[in-house]
């Protein structure tokens, strides 16, 4: 869901010449500057060079829920991947931005109760001090999915059809605690332009980036 909203708002930007999507399947979009390259294993990145050097940004979008996973399962899908990825995208282009979707309640100090916490701050933590690789995280709680984008996960897709029409409500109410898929997107793109002040952003500084207004 929100890998949708960002590419969206990579293919609106006039300064993106580029957008190359590595997925486990076809996104459906069709656009002058979209190639898409549809792989099993979306960190092997074999084969890619011409593709991929010269990237200035990456927006990792890849996540999965951790009901009924155990920690190691869970491990090699949220870190060992995120970093094989990161890795060899700093080989082939030292200084990219790389932007990891995190989220709202992650452990930065890896010793906490929570797994799915501990493994996603440890996959922070390690993006961030990667030689060659200039790492962000960004941590949003609720999001609101605008213009078409949805979920491919079952369940969170009919969660949305019982919450939905209370998250516009909520975000009224909220503004600094609800995103939206858009914001989301629109942030991404100013961190990998100009960074931000810091490396984690939560809820509300994905707000601030994702609108005009300017960083503390």
């Amino acid at each position: 869901m929100v890998g949708q909203g960002v590419l969206r708002e990579c293919l609106l930007a006039p300064d993106v010449e580029q957008v190359v999507v590595i997925g486990r399947a076809p996104t459906g979009e069709q656009h002058p500057k979209l190639r898409e390259i549809v792989r099993r294993d979306v960190a092997d990145l074999t084969g890619l060079d011409d593709q991929i050097s010269g990237s200035d940004a990456c927006f990792f979008c890849l996540g999965v829920s951790s009901a009924g996973m155990k920690e190691d399962a869970y491990r090699r899908i949220t870190y060992d991947l995120t970093m094989r990825a990161a890795t060899a995208l700093a080989k082939r282009n030292p200084g990219i931005t790389f932007i990891y979707v995190s989220g709202a309640g992650t452990d930065s100090s890896e010793q906490g109760r929570s797994m799915w916490a501990r493994v996603k701050g440890k996959t922070e933590n390690d993006l961030i001090a990667m030689p060659g690789l200039e790492g962000y995280a960004f941590r949003p709680g609720a999001i609101q999915p605008l213009h078409g984008a949805r979920s491919r996960t079952p369940w969170v897709r009919r969660a949305y059809v019982v919450i939905g029409p209370l998250i516009g409500l909520a975000r009224r109410l909220f503004p600094r605690q609800i995103t939206t898929t858009e914001q989301i997107g629109v942030a991404m793109l100013r961190v990998a332009r100009s960074g931000w002040p810091s490396r984690i952003l939560e809820s509300a500084d994905i707000v601030a980036a994702g609108s005009d207004k300017t960083p503390t």
